[in-house]
């Protein structure tokens, strides 16, 4: 199953022509998902440090209350829009830093960044994105804090992860890593 996921991670960074079977890549990942929690791997967050792509996705869909979310679709992300995280290290702990998500679509870039925690034995990296800037062709539009950023920062560290956004990883590889969104979709970007 992991195949699908490696043709896909090949696909992403051009290595190959034709991109494997959408449905193919999240049952690939699904399984992935339960191999992990199954064998309870643990991660660290200095395995994440560096420039991911995100190349992949699945949709969620809310269905009836006892039902919760079924996942939608998975398809590639168009060539077009570069979506990339950047994670960095904190000098005061291994488990802490920062991560920088960029989008640009021509010569429109945002990006949005903040604080992040890794939750080791869960393998979940909870973060807020605080500050925004954005940019056309270079020209810097506007750059600081968004939603009371400055506020959200601060108390960042005290807050549950239940009040964070996270991602639970469940693959991490030299060239690709993988994760479940708090939300319920997956995604899988690959290193840049």
């Amino acid at each position: 199953m992991q195949n699908a996921i490696e043709e896909a991670a090949d696909y992403l960074q051009n290595k190959s022509a034709k991109p494997p079977e959408s449905q193919a890549v999240v049952e690939a990942l699904i399984a992935a998902e339960k191999a992990v929690k199954q064998t309870k791997v643990d991660y660290g967050y200095s395995q994440l440090i560096g420039n991911w792509r995100l190349g992949f996705i699945t949709g969620t869909k809310k269905t009836r209350k006892r039902a919760g979310v079924v996942l939608g679709a998975g398809r590639f992300l168009s060539k077009l829009v570069k979506i990339q995280l950047s994670y960095s290290k904190s000098e005061d702990s291994p488990d802490k830093g920062n991560v920088e998500n960029s989008v640009q679509f021509g010569l429109l870039q945002i990006v949005l960044t903040g604080p992040v925690k890794f939750w080791n034995n869960k393998n979940i990296l909870a973060f807020d994105f605080i500050r925004m800037r954005l940019s056309l062709s270079g020209l810097k539009l506007y750059q600081g804090y968004i939603r009371g950023g400055k506020d959200r920062e601060e108390n960042f560290d005290t807050q549950t992860l239940k009040q964070q956004a996270f991602f639970t990883y469940f693959l991490i590889e030299d060239n690709y890593i993988a994760a479940r969104g708090k939300g319920g979709g997956l995604a899988l970007w690959t290193r840049s």
